[in-house]
């Protein structure tokens, strides 16, 4: 047996690094810009989408710290057209449309130099006072052309791929400086104008000058450091975790900061999941210890009163929604008007429990809070376990081990509970494992009509907020904890039934 686990623990490792992976790909690919959702609020500087450089820097600050300035894996499959660089432009709609426009024309140092040349253009724009003057256009159309226009057109230039738009911004842009110059009205946008030509050559020679031949060559890079490495090992020592400045690593339980709170999602999940796997594992117990015993009777004593009886009571028990019986309990014995036996929301007072309370007379505080949803948490497993348990020990009383047993004389209650019940625990145990990752997982629907601070509320919270680091820690603990379930699963198999041996022969 012990050899059995040592080889399970050490398949875990293999299992683990892909859950890993998929965690990861999961919050690289995840829409929006972590960076920017972090700092939403930010104060900006003069006009619109302008930033200061206060800002700035913050935003470039905040980026170090999320190692969102590496590469994002070990190896990086390309063609030569594409550089080994193109990772450290942050902006990642920017990035995409270069990616793009390689793919296109394949010669990166014409690209790069449009890029620069849409950079100046854009530092130009930024550095008009705010409060130019307004020009305006008449012909097909009357329109308003003014600063925040003409940065809007630039800001489109960043995104834009096709030939067609961007000829038809240019368009557009030399337009507004010729009707600047003939109506003679403000002159910020004649200080855009050697800019935006620059631009316009720095295109035109990328077109000219495209070898497409380049993006058919594969290319293979290889990176250090990256961001798959420091998420995973964090940023010290990757064995130690010593010397370790933002983060310590998945590995060392360091799953970053929440996108929503700021804060270490490790600090959320240690406040969060005590009283998800309180519930849990106490709710799974009491199913059992009622399931068991209910199952086993109805099974033995199959066509009789007490099986047709509570056959119809379960399944009209598993019929119930959750949400329904949490709400008719609620409404029943936490009413003021009908039996005001329990509180209505919560695990514990408003004000706390008092100090230097031991933790007996914190149970004590805490139980009109927590009986009601116990009992939702229960009854629906308790339905489920005694069907399985009843279907299971029927097919048990059946074997030709059992009508031995009884031809010798047995007893009843020896028969059915020393040589029946241990086999028919199989598929209940089977059940039992899937604790762990629910533990993790809590109930969304019961944890907010109860108001339990589980990890079913944070898990709506991180949805509702797209807090991603959040949902990848609970992804990757719920695949931990499925694989810690089947491993403990596989240990009572071989506890209950000695047939059942993983040595090998």
């Amino acid at each position: 047996m012990f050899k059995y686990i040592v080889r399970r623990v050490l398949i875990f490792i293999p299992t683990l690094f892909a859950i890993s992976l998929i965690a990861f790909a999961i919050s690289v690919n995840a829409p929006g810009d972590p960076v920017e959702i972090m700092t939403t609020g930010a104060k900006g500087g003069e006009g619109a989408g302008a930033l200061n450089e206060g800002a700035v820097r913050e935003k470039e600050k905040l980026r170090r710290e999320l190692g969102l300035d590496l590469p994002v894996f070990y190896i990086s499959l390309s063609n030569i057209a594409s550089p080994d660089t193109l990772y450290k432009i942050y902006d990642k709609p920017r990035r995409e449309s270069l990616e793009r426009l390689i793919h296109t024309y394949g010669n990166w140092e014409q690209i790069s130099d449009w890029y620069q040349s849409l950079l100046a253009l854009d530092k130009s724009a930024k550095a008009i006072a705010p409060d130019s003057s307004i020009i305006r256009l008449r012909g097909d159309s009357a329109v308003n052309v003014g600063l925040s226009d003409m940065r809007q057109e630039i800001m489109a230039l960043f995104l834009s791929q096709e030939d067609v738009v961007i000829q038809a911004k240019f368009k557009k842009i030399d337009a507004w400086l010729q009707a600047d110059r003939n109506q003679q009205q403000g002159s910020f946008l004649q200080t855009l104008a050697t800019p935006i030509k620059n631009a316009q050559a720095s295109f035109e020679h990328m077109k000219t000058s495209a070898t497409t031949w380049k993006t058919w060559i594969p290319s293979l890079k290889f990176y250090g450091r990256n961001q798959y490495h420091r998420w995973f090992f964090g940023d010290g020592n990757w064995l130690t975790g010593a010397g370790a400045n933002y983060t310590e690593g998945v590995i060392r339980g360091d799953f970053g900061r929440s996108y929503a709170t700021k804060q270490a999602v490790t600090k959320t999940i240690k406040r969060a999941i005590p009283w998800s796997l309180f519930f849990s594992l106490t709710s799974v117990i009491l199913a059992y210890l009622i399931s068991i015993p209910i199952g086993v009777k109805a099974a033995s004593q199959r066509g009789s009163f007490f099986d047709r009886a509570s056959s119809v009571t379960l399944f009209m028990l598993y019929s119930l929604p959750t949400f329904f019986m949490g709400t008719l309990l609620l409404f029943t014995f936490a009413n003021p008007d009908m039996f005001n036996w329990f509180e209505v929301n919560g695990v514990k007072p408003s004000e706390g429990y008092p100090d230097g309370a031991t933790w007996l007379e914190r149970a004590k505080i805490s139980l009109p809070y927590i009986v009601l949803p116990l009992i939702c948490y229960t009854y629906s497993s308790l339905a489920f376990l005694s069907r399985t348990m009843r279907v299971s020990m029927l097919e048990i009383v059946n074997q030709d081990f059992i009508r031995t047993a009884r031809a010798k004389g047995l007893p009843e209650r020896v028969v059915i509970y020393k040589h029946g019940l241990r086999n028919a625990l199989l598929p209940i145990i089977t059940v039992f494992s899937n604790i762990f990752p629910a533990a993790i997982g809590g109930s969304v629907v019961l944890e907010f009509l109860f108001g339990i601070p589980g990890m079913g509320q944070e898990i709506l919270l991180a949805i509702q907020t797209k807090d991603y680091p959040m949902i990848v820690c609970v992804f990757s603990l719920s695949g931990f904890m499925t694989l810690v379930g089947y491993l403990f699963a596989d240990i009572l198999y071989a506890v209950v039934d000695p047939r059942i041996s993983y040595a090998k022969k």
